[in-house]
């Protein structure tokens, strides 16, 4: 019989644990958690997106993005605004507050991800970086 760290999925899951636990610690000073900070990052790289979007691309359950757009709102890092699509749906965009957030956030970020990746030189971090990106492109969307 194999044992726990010989499954990879178990390895995935723990690092993914740890790496979550940093960040929140990381983010802790601010208020925010990780899926405040992933919401952010999402919405740096969109003009806009419909709070269905950010579920989908995320991973996020519908009501659970209401209320983390509502947190970034009320610190002033996105707002919602009406589509220019569609006046009845109503998009949510970063603010000039969130786009701060996240350039003074990218070297505490950058630190984060440095711990968690120590053991590996640069060329193995690239590696890697590469492989996830692939899985999750096939796997998750």
């Amino acid at each position: 019989m194999r044992g726990l760290h010989a499954d990879t999925g178990y390895l995935l899951y723990r690092l993914g644990l740890r790496s979550g636990q940093l960040f929140n610690t990381f983010l802790q000073e601010s208020g925010l958690r990780l899926r405040h900070y992933a919401v952010l990052r999402f919405l740096a790289t969109s003009p806009g997106a419909l709070q269905r979007e950010l579920s989908a691309s995320l991973g996020y359950d519908p009501s659970a993005i209401v209320g983390l757009v509502d947190d970034l709102e009320k610190l002033g890092f996105a707002e919602r605004r009406p589509s220019p699509d569609d006046r009845r749906s109503r998009i949510i965009v970063l603010t000039e507050g969130g786009r701060a957030f996240l350039r003074d956030t990218d070297e505490a970020g950058q630190r984060v991800t440095n711990e968690l990746l120590q053991p590996l030189d640069p060329t193995e971090r690239e590696q890697l970086h590469g492989l996830l990106q692939r899985v999750t492109e096939s796997g998750l969307g």
